[in-house]
């Protein structure tokens, strides 16, 4: 066997382990954001916490992003072609921008409307602990999705990796928001909490509808 030959082996099987990786950290996401989404959206009802509520809505659209992954990784794992692989990659790279970007309007829209009517927020002890748990867990998820994205060169995975980022950031905002209220009843931390990830949320997004390569910044 030529030298070449067994490059290309070590290189298909390196291909092989790395969307493996991928495929099981896609699928821990989407297992941990469904429990998520359920626990901050009754929490954020209870507590009227827009930047909760915000929570377990960016976790709704993380499952649906870990969902599209899926399907993406799956095809790969079929040995699809490279024109059918690089069609998939564009439609899950839109689609999770679409979805930051949907996020960014909800988000802004109800912490407006909270902040004009000044609903203060009651105290929420299990939105601060699922927060304080994302915050630990999710950046460690987003950066194992970051390097399987890098070594099977999928923009997409590391658009929805950077999604998983997204999260830990809300997670620490939305810690912020509801440790402050609870601790000195300052009500508007909480919806200015939810603002804070605007910002982030509307760059993600026109950088999934722009199609950005996988490795470009």
């Amino acid at each position: 066997m030529s030298d070449q030959s067994v490059t290309a082996l070590d290189a298909s099987w390196h291909q092989r382990r790395w969307s493996w990786i991928a495929l099981w950290l896609v699928a821990a996401t989407l297992l941990y954001n469904v429990g998520e989404a359920v626990i901050a959206l009754v929490a954020g009802a209870e507590a009227h916490s827009v930047a909760l509520v915000g929570f377990g809505l960016d976790s709704v659209i993380e499952t649906a992003a870990a969902i599209v992954i899926l399907w993406r990784l799956a095809i790969e794992a079929r040995g699809a072609d490279p024109q059918t692989l690089e069609r998939a990659e564009r439609r899950v790279h839109v689609f999770v921008g679409v979805t930051f970007l949907l996020l960014a309007i909800y988000v802004t829209g109800q912490a407006g409307w909270t902040l004009w009517n000044e609903q203060a927020p009651n105290a929420s002890t299990i939105g601060i602990v699922l927060a304080a748990a994302s915050l630990t867990i999710m950046p460690l998820v987003s950066w194992g999705k970051l390097r399987a994205a890098r070594e099977i060169g999928s923009a997409a995975l590391r658009a929805e990796a950077k999604e998983t980022l997204a999260c830990s950031y809300l997670s620490f905002a939305l810690l912020l928001g509801l440790v402050t209220n609870a601790a000195v009843g300052w009500w508007w931390a909480d919806p200015i909490a939810a603002l804070l990830m605007v910002p982030w949320l509307v760059k993600e997004g026109f950088e999934g509808l722009s199609g950005q390569a996988c490795c470009d910044d």
